[in-house]
Order: C-alpha cells, then sequence, then structure tokens
C-alpha cells in the first residue's frame, strides 16, 4: 500500500489541474508547471481534489503511485507558495553579491566566479555571506542550489566553504602541533 500516494490533494484557491494525454498541469498565481505521468496511475480531479489510483497491485506500480502523487503535491506547492533554498559563505574575506542576473561571488579562487539566473529562478542576496535561491519547481530550486555549494563545498577542519543555512558540518580536530613521537 503506497500510503503517499493514497493521500489526496486539496487544492487552494487560485489553483487550476488540466489533466490530458498523460500531462498533469498545474496553474497558480505563481506560474505553470507541468508533468508527465506513467498511464498505470490514474489522475481524477473532484472538485477541488486530485486523487490519484493504481492499475494493479505491483511493487514498481506503487512506486509510480507515490511519486507522481508526491511531485504533483509539490508542483501546487510550487505555484502557490514557491520553493527556496538558503546558503551560507563561510570564509575569511569571503563575499557574494549580485550584479544584474548574475551571481558574483569571491569565495578563495584568484578570480571571482559568476553564475547567471537560470530560466525559472531568482538569486538574491541579502548579505555578503548569504545566498537566497527561489522559484516555483523544486527540483531546479535544489538543482541550482547544489551547483553553487559545490562551487566550494565545506571542509571539516575550518568550516570554509558554502553550505546550505540548515546543514551541519561535522569539525575534525586538526593534527596536535609539536608532538614528537
Amino acid at each position: 500500500m503506497s500510503r503517499i500516494g493514497n493521500a489526496h490533494i486539496v487544492l487552494p484557491a487560485g489553483v487550476t489541474v488540466e489533466i490530458k494525454d498523460n500531462v498533469i498541469t498545474v496553474k497558480g498565481p505563481k506560474g505553470t508547471l507541468t508533468q508527465a505521468y506513467d498511464p498505470i496511475i490514474t489522475p481524477k480531479l473532484d472538485g477541488t481534489t486530485l486523487i490519484f489510483t493504481r492499475a494493479n497491485e505491483l511493487s514498481t506500480t506503487k512506486a509510480k503511485h507515490g511519486l507522481y502523487r508526491a511531485l504533483t503535491a509539490n508542483m501546487v506547492k510550487g505555484v502557490t507558495e514557491g520553493f527556496q533554498k538558503n546558503l551560507i559563505v563561510n570564509g575569511v574575506g569571503w563575499k557574494v553579491n549580485k550584479q544584474g542576473n548574475k551571481l558574483v561571488m569571491n569565495v578563495g579562487f584568484s578570480h571571482p566566479v559568476e553564475i547567471a539566473e537560470i530560466d525559472g529562478i531568482s538569486i538574491e542576496t541579502p548579505s555578503v555571506t548569504e545566498i537566497v535561491i527561489k522559484g516555483i519547481d523544486k527540483e531546479k530550486v535544489g538543482q541550482f542550489a547544489a551547483m553553487v555549494r559545490g562551487i566550494r563545498e565545506p571542509e571539516p577542519y575550518h568550516g570554509y566553504g558554502i553550505r546550505y543555512s540548515d546543514e551541519v558540518i561535522e569539525r575534525k580536530v586538526g593534527k596536535a602541533a609539536g608532538s614528537k613521537g
């Protein structure tokens, strides 16, 4: 039994769902998202409630049942509230700022690193050590945030690097100075 797949999605006011040719289209105040789905899963719109049913009880079908329900729930949340990832830059003299539609980062290289905004993603820099990535597509926001973090991943000795705001870096003890064996 797919517990996630059996949960209904209640559509908030201002959100419309269209199901046509194995594609779910969700429109809301922030934009429009689409997702193709396997025909073995059947979405049905019942007023303001979206219900997913499956054709059989195979384990792969049960997995897809939960998958498409979760993807659609994320689309509904994206077009109403949107998604955001917060990143923290930690390093001596490291700073970030936004110039036009580019994120310019001075993160310990001999040159500044520039990253352009992609379609559907907006970047904000509330301070010189914070980056906020926003968008309506959860996958795009997460992928872009991972790409920015990958430029300087946090290291465990001093904690320098770009990390998620809720990420905990386990610190390691450095080499003991002056010990002779």
